[in-house]
This record gives C-alpha cells, sequence and structure tokens, in this order.
C-alpha cells in the first residue's frame, strides 16, 4: 500500500467513526505544526533511562521484599496459552505484550481494586492487570481508540477472557475524549499505566492529568519512555524519582506516589 493510499484509507476511518472527529483534527494540527513531537530529545532520554535501567525481575523482587515471585506464564498458564493462540489467529498486528509480570505485581501490591490504562490493542496489559484486580471484584478502566485504516475495532482486548470483562470498562475514544468520561465514574485509582499517544506532547499533556488521579502509595507507569525525553522531563520538572524498567530493549518508567 502506498502513502497516499494509506493515508487516504485512515481518514476515510476518520470520517464513519464520527466520535473520533476531535481526534481527526488534533491529528491534522499535529502533523502540521508539531512533527518532530513523536521523538523530541530521543538520544538524551535513550541516556537516561539505560544509566538507570533495572531488569523486571529486580524489581519485582525488590517489590516483593525480596522473594522470588512465580511469573504469569507460571500462575495462569491456560489463560495465558490460550491469549497466545488467539493473538497468533488474529488477521491484524498490533502491539506487543510488554511487561506483564510487572504490571500484575504492581496490582498485587497495591491491592489495587481500580486501576486505568490508556491504549489497549490486543489486550495483553488488560489482561495482567485484570488477573489481579478481578481477585478483589475491582474495576479496570481502559481508553483505547482503534488502528484505524487496519479494522482492527472487533480485535482490540481480544486476549481477554470472558469471564474477566466484568470487572472491565472499555472506553473506545482517544484519550481527551475517553479520561474525561472514565473521571465522572472514577476519580482515583491504585494503579495507572500509560500506553497510548507516544508523542512528547501527548505525554506531557497526559502524566500531570494522570498522576493527580494517582492515591497516595499507588503508581503511575508509562511504557516506552526511550522513545523521547516527556518522561524524563516530567520526573525532572516535578522531582519525582523514578524506576526505570529495561523489558525486551525498551523503557518503562515507575513512579510511586508517596
Amino acid at each position: 500500500m502506498n502513502k497516499v493510499t494509506e493515508v487516504s484509507k485512515i481518514f476515510f476511518a476518520y470520517l464513519v467513526r464520527p466520535h473520533l472527529y476531535p481526534e481527526l483534527f488534533r491529528k491534522i494540527f499535529k502533523n502540521i505544526f508539531q512533527r518532530k513531537s513523536a521523538t523530541k530529545g530521543k538520544m538524551e532520554a535513550e541516556m537516561w533511562c539505560a544509566n538507570l535501567a533495572i531488569s523486571q525481575d529486580q524489581y519485582i523482587k525488590q517489590l516483593n521484599g525480596n522473594t522470588e515471585t512465580a511469573s504469569l506464564n507460571d500462575l495462569f498458564p491456560e489463560i495465558l496459552v490460550n491469549a497466545q493462540k488467539i493473538e497468533a489467529s488474529t488477521p491484524v498486528k498490533m502491539g506487543g505484550a510488554g511487561a506483564l509480570d510487572l504490571i500484575y505485581n504492581l496490582c498485587e501490591h497495591t491491592q489495587a481494586k481500580n486501576a486505568l490504562e490508556t491504549g489497549v490493542a490486543y489486550g495483553w496489559s488488560s489482561l495482567a492487570a485484570l488477573l489481579s484486580i478481578s481477585k478483589r471484584n475491582g474495576t479496570l478502566f481502559s481508553s483505547d481508540m482503534p488502528y484505524l485504516g487496519k479494522d482492527n475495532d472487533v480485535y482490540v482486548g481480544c486476549v481477554v477472557p470472558e469471564n474477566l470483562k466484568s470487572n472491565w470498562k472499555l472506553f473506545r475514544f482517544a484519550d481527551r475524549e475517553s479520561l474525561p468520561k472514565i473521571f465522572r465514574e472514577q476519580d482515583e485509582f491504585d494503579f495507572i499505566h500509560y500506553d497510548s499517544d507516544k508523542s512528547y506532547n501527548g505525554r506531557m499533556w497526559a502524566y500531570p492529568l494522570l498522576w493527580g488521579k494517582v492515591r497516595n502509595g499507588g503508581f503511575l507507569m508509562s511504557d516506552d519512555i526511550g522513545d523521547n525525553a516527556a518522561f524524563m522531563d516530567y520526573c525532572k520538572q516535578n522531582n519525582h524519582t523514578p524506576t526505570i524498567i529495561e523489558f525486551d530493549g525498551k523503557y518503562a518508567g515507575i513512579i510511586l506516589k508517596k
């Protein structure tokens, strides 16, 4: 598919989804005036992350008092194998699974009853959070906008099994529309996972908003923080001391609200 055809398909995908018109106008503005926002400060951010990073296993061990902790593959083998089969059979390719053990253990550590995530795709992070939250009959609130032009709407969250969906509320809008709707239902969260708009400006808009909704003792986690300097700048500007996790050649950042 050439570039013109791809752009035309994405534009048409927006046109048939009126609830996404606000995001369409933001995309047009971003592509005209903020084209370099996606990678602003990338080199400096990668160096900062590399100097601070520890492994997922190291952090989970610290989180749990230096005790060994079973992985999700060990704790829920049938669920994980079935989810992998569902992903493999899906005709639309989306993002990878990510640091699932980390998400699960952060929810367990906080005994999370209310969690929020931005960005769903297949639903791997949703699954990890729900496997913990469902134990306490809590709720995961998710914001996700489809991969427009790829017709993936029906596959969003496809790896989440039916028995966990009663603890899940999925809002199918861009974050700037989803989050106000979510906050009308729940105003404070034990755990928040950011994995949506990866641009510098998008992150710098979202981080302070989400941080204000994390309860004391809760966590804000952001994926792919080496892509640009937003997470680094946000932490420095607000005197946060984050934990940086290296996973599969990428970096995630975690901030504990003390």
